[in-house]
């Protein structure tokens, strides 16, 4: 119904934003991730999504349309409720939720806070294909990037190293280097942590 919204910053938190549209003032809810995105500009543009229910419309903004997407995928799976999905946008970026679901990754999906191993593989199981035919993923290619970064990060725990922490750093590597091997991670992750 509102696809978009363009117009002056008002008000801006972690949770929400609001939005001057001639006059009208939209409460928006956003992720954390659209929150790091949106630069502390007068006027902005915000991709929506307005859920209406009986008791309520509440409208969802998102700086990118890729992000819109995979919320709309992740509240059409049963038991994702809006606020669920946004506490996932929120807990990890939207890249690395599209590539967890198409490489099947449960343990990236479940180490998000409230999401548990049925509601994971649920999540993996409704949306793979999905994921892959909108996204036009190679599923082999992010898999085996992905055995790669857990045998990486496997390797940093043992050595003492938090999982969080080593996880980031090599998500960025894999960003920044094409087709690493687990060698390679471990030893730019090691000058990094």
């Amino acid at each position: 119904m509102i696809h978009h919204l363009k117009g002056k910053l008002v008000e801006k938190n972690p949770t929400n934003v609001v939005v001057d549209c001639n006059g009208v003032g939209y409460f928006v809810h956003i992720s954390l991730n659209t929150f790091s995105n949106l630069k502390d500009e007068e006027n902005i543009f915000l991709f929506t999504h307005l859920q209406v229910k009986e008791d309520s419309h509440t409208l969802f903004g998102f700086k990118e349309k890729s992000e819109r997407e995979i919320f709309r995928l992740l509240i059409s799976v049963s038991g994702i409720g809006a606020s669920t999905a946004r506490t996932m946008l929120s807990s990890l970026e939207p890249a690395q939720i599209r590539d967890a679901i198409a490489s099947g990754d449960v343990a990236t999906i479940q180490s998000i806070k409230g999401i548990g191993a049925k509601t994971a593989q649920r999540v993996i199981l409704d949306l793979k294909d999905k994921i892959v035919k909108i996204f036009g993923i190679d599923e082999v290619f992010v898999e085996q990037n992905n055995t790669n970064k857990e045998e990486a990060l496997s390797a940093l725990e043992t050595l003492g190293y938090a999982r969080k922490q080593s996880e980031k750093v090599l998500n960025k590597l894999i960003k920044e280097n094409e087709d690493p091997t687990v060698e390679t991670l471990i030893k730019l992750a090691l000058k990094n942590l």
